[in-house]
């Protein structure tokens, strides 16, 4: 029975999202139950493509990029796959209408981490583009149910609020990405030398970006305001804990929001929530 295989793909994407991230979960179980499959399935997609450029390293990445790439097209062009996380990704692509170009846009990104180590600014943009600001919008695309009207006007909130997320994972992961991967992704940033000046100038970009993020973030249904409230109050958490960090810690140490204020976070954002004060 094929409902039966959708289900144990679905359960695969639920599965790898809460192994993999304990702060994007936990915004998830504060969603509508109707969204919390497809946004399974799109992390579970990212997930996956992500681990093939981070992780695998005594295999040819390349070669497995782009066969994930091409399974990933099949996949939607059929309607079926036996991976179980491209089946339970084809499903939403196909069910939400996710547009083929935000896809291609993601995996290009993903390539790039193959094959480049320092960015000019063009393709500082780009890579956040794919890697992070489209995968907003895919979850958009799910959270407006097919209005169109509705993900035009926060599409953009959308992307800025994406473009956050990643330049502080940027800020979070100097230590793992420059001195363990070699990649250095901030443009005119050199990391032999990153000092106050370079991380006070990351921050206040990554500053704007939030404030235009939390603007959409009241404008989203209601159904899952929460729970990407959730999500901006983690983040935001974590970057006020960078901002009063030594730009030598930052380099040298992963900087961390302990479970035990993760929760105390959660119990905060849920009072704000309950009397509209977000």
């Amino acid at each position: 029975m094929k409902e039966l295989y959708d289900q144990i793909a679905k359960r695969t994407s639920r599965i790898t999202t809460n192994t993999y991230t304990t702060s994007f979960s936990m915004g998830i179980r504060f969603f509508n139950k109707k969204y919390h499959a497809p946004i399974y399935g799109i992390y579970g997609f990212v997930r996956l493509a992500d681990e093939i450029v981070d992780t695998f390293h005594e295999h040819d990445k390349q070669q497995l990029l782009d066969e994930f790439k091409a399974d990933t097209y099949e996949a939607i062009e059929r309607g079926i796959s036996m991976n179980p996380i491209l089946h339970h990704f084809q499903m939403v692509v196909n069910e939400y209408g996710i547009d083929l170009k935000l896809i291609e846009q993601f995996l290009k990104s993903m390539e790039m981490d193959l094959y480049k180590e320092k960015y000019n600014q063009q393709e500082f943009e780009e890579y956040i583009l794919g890697s992070a600001e489209v995968v907003g919008l895919m979850c958009l695309r799910v959270f407006c149910e097919g209005d169109d009207k509705v993900y035009d006007e926060l599409k953009e909130s959308a992307m800025r609020l994406g473009s956050a997320f990643q330049k502080i994972n940027f800020l979070r992961d100097l230590n793992a990405d420059y001195r363990k991967l070699g990649r250095s992704y901030f443009p005119g940033v050199d990391l032999h030398k990153f000092d106050e000046v370079s991380k006070k100038k990351i921050e206040e970009d990554i500053e704007k970006d939030f404030a235009h993020g939390l603007d959409g973030i009241r404008e989203l249904p209601q159904g899952v305001r929460l729970g990407v409230y959730l999500a901006y109050v983690y983040f935001h958490s974590l970057f006020k804990k960078i901002r009063k960090s030594k730009s030598t810690t930052i380099l040298n140490h992963r900087v961390r929001i302990p479970n035990s204020k993760k929760y105390g976070l959660l119990f905060k954002s849920c009072l704000k929530h309950s009397f509209n004060l977000l």
